[in-house]
């Protein structure tokens, strides 16, 4: 495993710690990033306009739609970071 790799595993534990609930926007970005790190592009059908939650993080996911493996852990480690400082 890449040392990017180990870090972006750290950091999607170390997240989860925070004592602070983050910004739904925060968490919105989080998500969209860890699918597109872990997954790649988004696969699923969008979802319908009443479905609030599930058609946000679908836009999430898919606004980072063409970005690389190592490209998105990379931004979801700098917002994880992020994340970390502003929330414990």
């Amino acid at each position: 495993m890449s040392s990017i790799e180990d870090d972006f595993q750290h950091y999607s534990r170390a997240v989860k710690l925070v004592s602070n609930r983050p910004s739904d926007e925060d968490l919105l970005i989080l998500y969209g990033l860890y699918k597109q790190s872990t997954i790649g592009d988004c696969n699923t059908i969008e979802p319908g306009f009443f479905e609030f939650t599930e058609k946000s993080k679908w836009n999430s996911w898919n606004s980072y739609k063409g970005k690389g493996n190592q490209e998105s852990m990379n931004l979801y480690i700098q917002k994880a970071k992020y994340v970390i400082n502003n929330y414990s």
